[in-house]
């Protein structure tokens, strides 16, 4: 089985990969690989995060490696959080750094009053294989719920419902969330490149 390393910290991103892949794929995380430190995301794109950490493992750990990076885009914040999804409360001081709940209230009380809920989430992943750089674009579009709904998933899912449903992601289940997610049609390009 071929090995791969996923280039994350975050155990519910790993989770989410590897039910993706199945068995197909050997996902290895960076515990796995010894590799304890903070990767860099300093950039302001998607695109240039994913980059930056698959680089940083590449470079210090000479491994085949994907790293991701995503982001909710909502339409009438000007695409807001985007980069920043993660850290949205943080940077308003209302949150830490990941702080699921900040992150999502903040976003509650921007759109307050807004009739344009539209929104996406994206993922970028950057793949590193041979030396050589690879990028997948995963798009879900749908909206945010006036109110949270649901206990499954994690970040922003208890409020973004996808276009075609009338649930949210925290409402759907990882079964349906894995087929439909951002995360998931970039997963889905990213085999379909391996595989070729």
């Amino acid at each position: 089985m071929k090995k791969l390393v996923f280039a994350t910290n975050n155990e519910h991103k790993l989770a989410e990969v590897r039910a993706i892949l199945g068995n197909q794929f050997d996902i290895l995380s960076l515990n796995d690989i010894k590799c304890y430190e903070e990767l860099p995301e300093t950039a302001n794109t998607l695109e240039d995060n994913a980059h930056q950490k698959a680089h940083y493992i590449y470079e210090n750990y000479h491994v085949d490696c994907f790293a991701d990076d995503s982001g909710l885009e909502v339409e009438a914040l000007s695409n807001a959080p985007g980069v920043y999804s993660a850290r949205y409360a943080a940077l308003e001081g209302t949150g830490e750094i990941h702080d699921a709940k900040a992150n999502t209230n903040r976003l509650l009380r921007e759109l307050k009053g807004k009739n344009n809920r539209k929104a996406q989430f994206r993922t970028i992943i950057c793949l590193i294989q041979n030396g050589k750089e690879y990028l997948f674009e995963g798009i879900v579009t749908g909206k945010i719920n006036q109110q949270e709904s649901g206990s499954g998933g994690f970040g922003y899912d208890p409020v973004f419902m996808p276009d075609g449903y009338d649930k949210t992601f925290a409402e759907l289940g990882d079964d349906v969330k894995n087929t439909i997610s951002h995360r998931a049609l970039a997963v889905k390009k990213l085999v379909n490149f391996l595989q070729s």
